[in-house]
């Protein structure tokens, strides 16, 4: 028995048996080497690795790409921080921190770390009606579990999360926003409106007027950066560059002229007899460092960490899980090379994140529309966003008295015209003609997500997601199908005396087999599944014909698998039937009992 298991495994073995197989000349090799890895304290710190190398074109396109982007993310921030439920100052807190850090640990050019609508939405689920000291905590704990998550490598948690969902989770998180924001855009007051009757006659004209004046202008200025011209000359290339700059310092233009009338207005008459509701006062606004408050008192109670962390509950997690997969995926769309270091993106979202909360900020991640603009930019390096940093700072020190007088209205439509196009519908009728689990996977994170909340949204994704995982390893697809061995194959075995286990078995047996091939990848979970369709083919085929299993989709071939082969094999052995396993690798074939009606092969 151990001679003929011998001469099996020698035969059919995995090519690899022979260490001189494969063997690669050392000059071809050494042509085709990776580069030598970064010391991961540079990959760690990882403005060391290209500071060295930074000259003045590239400080100049970085300078230009800083300038553009403090434009953008000035009235996104201030909008994003409303939209939160904060005073003007936070988002940009948010803003600075995020991009001053960045430049230090970021990896990517393009990303810029500050306030978006997927974390101000999320922090108003989680933080509305609370102490603002309960978003400074929740910036801390996000950033402590981001940078968690990067030391012990967890990015691969996110590819837990499908696609549609995340695309379902985007679409609702940017419904929400409008819906939320449609009250500011008409000047409603009203902080639950009972009844349709009751939004209507609670519409504040002069607001409204603003706000729908604002969005128009906003998404035709939107335009201005898809003007085409017939002839393309140096002055029409110009004109259109200028139109671009237009185009996306829209937010900054309105916010700035909307806020220059109401200050003009006041400057003629005052505050009261201004007919818009205006943005709250921020008394100072310079960022000054301070422990995030892990205890305080509000209202005539004391909070203490315990209290705060049962207040915020599962944003918590949530909140960090959110941050990661918009990251992640930014980074993924806009990296070089496919080469992307996702913990270190992680671990500087932490950091962004932990240092944002002792400047008081609000949680922060990557947003798409800065970083095409970024890229459209010409942004070269990180360095940018030391620009983006100053920029932002000056706008707390010098325009903090001016915040009070932009209409809340206004903000609203920054805010409605950047997430309107988040939304995405197209795939419902796509996911519906290719995959039905994937269409009710998308519709039932959509629905959650309006009904029961953005997190829950989310999570239900994710549950589904590991569900249907779970249900394919236990249950594997398998293909059964009686075949016959093509002639000229056992007349080429015969001439070339090519004496192998599966000709062989084939000329002594019959032309016919059972051959039972896997679809998917077989792990411990779905040796049960095979077992069972390897039993039932023998009963459709009356034990008449050997089983030839493939072997090539065996996943961490372990105890439970030997043990379900060799029960399977004494089952087809009192049967007298015998058991082929096809394209077994040589490790996995040395695992195994040896069996006297078990053959192995390695042909097609």
């Amino acid at each position: 028995g151990d001679q003929e298991k011998e001469k099996y495994t020698l035969k059919n073995g995995d090519e690899a048996y022979d260490p001189t197989a494969h063997a690669v000349d050392m000059d071809m090799q050494s042509k085709y080497s990776p580069p030598k890895e970064a010391h991961w304290l540079l990959r760690r710190f990882y403005i060391a690795t290209w500071i060295v190398n930074y000259d003045r074109p590239q400080a100049f396109a970085d300078l230009i790409a800083g300038i553009t982007l403090g434009l953008t993310i000035i009235p996104q921030s201030i909008a994003y921080a409303a939209l939160a439920g904060l005073s003007s100052e936070y988002g940009l807190y948010s803003a600075f921190i995020g991009s001053i850090i960045y430049v230090f640990f970021g990896t990517i050019p393009q990303v810029s770390i500050g306030p978006t609508s997927l974390m101000a939405i999320m922090t108003l689920q989680f933080c509305e009606g609370k102490p603002v000291q309960m978003v400074i905590v929740l910036a801390f704990m996000a950033g402590l579990v981001e940078l968690l998550m990067g030391i012990c490598q967890l990015g691969f948690i996110v590819s837990f999360i499908p696609a549609p969902v995340t695309k379902a989770f985007t679409s609702g998180t940017a419904v929400i926003v409008v819906l939320v924001q449609i009250k500011n855009l008409l000047g409603i007051r009203l902080k639950t409106v009972p009844s349709l009757g009751d939004f209507f006659s609670n519409i504040r004209y002069s607001d409204a007027a603003m706000g729908i004046s604002c969005l128009v202008l906003l998404l035709s200025l939107r335009m201005l950066s898809q003007v085409k011209f017939k002839q393309d000359t140096p002055l029409t290339q110009r004109f259109k560059k200028i139109l671009w700059y237009i185009s996306i310092s829209r937010n900054a233009l309105i916010v700035f002229f909307s806020g220059l009338l109401v200050f003009l207005w006041v400057r003629k008459s005052s505050l009261e007899a201004v007919p818009f509701v205006l943005s709250s006062k921020v008394s100072s606004a310079m960022p000054t460092i301070k422990v995030p408050p892990f205890a305080f008192e509000h209202q005539n109670r004391t909070y203490v960490f315990t209290d705060i962390l049962e207040e915020l509950g599962s944003g918590v997690i949530l909140v960090p899980i959110v941050a990661v997969l918009a990251n992640v995926a930014i980074a993924k769309a806009f990296v070089k090379d496919g080469k992307l270091d996702a913990s270190q993106e992680m671990l500087t979202l932490g950091l962004c994140n932990l240092a944002g909360s002792f400047f008081s900020a609000m949680p922060t991640c990557g947003a798409f529309t800065r970083s095409a603009v970024s890229q459209a930019s010409g942004v070269r390096t990180p360095m940018a966003g030391f620009y983006t940093g100053l920029i932002v700072l000056s706008a707390l020190s010098i325009l903090t008295p001016y915040f009070q007088f932009i209409p809340r209205a206004s903000l609203a439509a920054v805010l409605i015209a950047a997430v309107v196009f988040m939304i995405d519908l197209t795939p419902v009728k796509e996911l519906w003609q290719s995959s039905k689990k994937d269409f009710f996977s998308w519709v039932g994170s959509f629905i959650i997500c309006l009904v029961a909340g953005v997190e829950m949204g989310l999570l239900f994704g994710i549950v589904v997601s590991m569900i249907c995982i779970l249900l394919r390893l236990g249950n594997p697809k398998i293909e059964v199908s009686l075949k016959q061995v093509r002639p000229s194959f056992l007349l080429l075995s015969a001439s070339l005396n090519l004496h192998s286990s599966l000709s062989l078995c084939l000329q002594q047996e019959s032309s016919y087999y059972v051959h039972v091939v896997p679809q998917s990848d077989i792990f411990y979970t779905g040796v049960d599944t095979l077992r069972s369709e390897i039993r039932s083919a023998c009963l459709l085929y009356r034990c008449d014909f050997p089983i030839v299993l493939h072997c090539g989709r065996f996943m961490q071939f372990d105890a439970t698998f030997v043990e379900m082969l060799m029960a399977v094999a004494k089952e087809l052995a009192a049967d007298d039937v015998l058991l082929v396993l096809q394209h077994m690798s040589l490790k996995q074939q040395q695992m195994l009992p040896v069996a006297s009606n078990i053959r192995f092969s390695n042909e097609d």
